[in-house]
């Protein structure tokens, strides 16, 4: 699940997912796919690229690669999401960051704590970030929220978007800035993909969870400072398949790149991941 992609070389995107195993609980992996023809499978990591953390860390019960930025000295960085049983909720979710010296063969954790740990404001989710570099630091914009919530009989998070900035990628404030409302039937706006336009418009992808639906839908939204959003869901042009395909029920965890002048989405269908990862090339209208 949550596919996400980095471009090794002009040959080759690196798309990053996190596999679980028979207990649900998650690892980073890797799939290589062919640039030219992003449906090709060229390569896999053999194993994990990392390891849960110790009994009693904030990811000892799974880690989900959420993005990995690659610094100017060809390091890695990925930021992840680390999952977290407690005895009152089904699960906390914080943020983790590690690094790689071999291209993303590997990682190591940059701290053992985490790099946004529970506060007052924000107590169960810190998550899922989507990290951007600019000239003077950096740009995030995350999953947060305190509370769960009972929806058809079944307890689930609410969660939204918060931006937060930082000087160093690692030291982070307390609490975000809210950045999206929900809507009349949504408790859930998570897995936030941003990217920019050639007039540095941002332009924000995101998963959506319904009150009514049991799976998520993809958001698209636009701003000209990446704080106020104007939504913009019905333009995506990306939506759930027929029945009996892997995508009918739910679509999500969007992530973008582009290569040889080829815009890519990669995502998940039906059970979260469950049933794999897909690619949807974009195309003009």
């Amino acid at each position: 699940m949550v596919p996400t992609p980095l471009l090794i070389d002009d040959r080759t995107i690196r798309v990053f997912l996190t596999v679980c195993d028979a207990d649900n609980v998650g690892r980073p992996y890797y799939v290589d796919v062919d640039a030219l023809d992003p449906t090709r499978i060229v390569a896999k990591s053999a194993g994990p690229l990392m390891q849960i953390g110790a009994p009693g860390a904030f990811d000892e019960r799974g880690i989900v690669a959420a993005q990995v930025l690659r610094n100017p000295d060809g390091t890695l960085l990925m930021y992840y999401s680390g999952f977290q049983r407690s005895d009152s909720v089904r699960y906390q979710i914080f943020m983790g960051l590690a690094q790689s010296t071999d291209n993303g063969e590997s990682f190591v954790r940059v701290q053992e704590p985490p790099i946004l740990g529970p506060t007052p404001a924000e107590s169960m989710f810190r998550c899922a970030p989507f990290v951007m570099p600019t000239e003077h630091g950096y740009q995030m914009w995350y999953t947060a929220g305190s509370e769960w919530e009972t929806v058809n009989g079944k307890e689930v998070p609410r969660y939204s978007l918060k931006y937060l900035e930082s000087t160093d990628g690692v030291t982070w404030g307390s609490e975000g800035m809210a950045c999206m409302r929900f809507g009349p039937d949504e408790h859930g706006i998570g897995r936030p993909w941003v990217t920019r336009t050639p007039g540095h418009r941002y332009q924000l992808y995101y998963s959506i969870r319904r009150i009514s639906l049991a799976a998520y839908r993809l958001g698209y939204a636009e701003s000209d400072d990446g704080l106020h959003w104007n939504r913009m869901d019905g333009q995506l042009g990306l939506d759930v398949s027929p029945a009996g395909s892997f995508d009918s029920d739910g679509m999500s965890y969007t992530a973008l790149i582009t290569a040889h002048n080829k815009t890519y989405c990669f995502y998940n269908g039906n059970g979260f991941g469950r049933e794999g990862f897909a690619v949807a090339e974009l195309t003009a209208p």
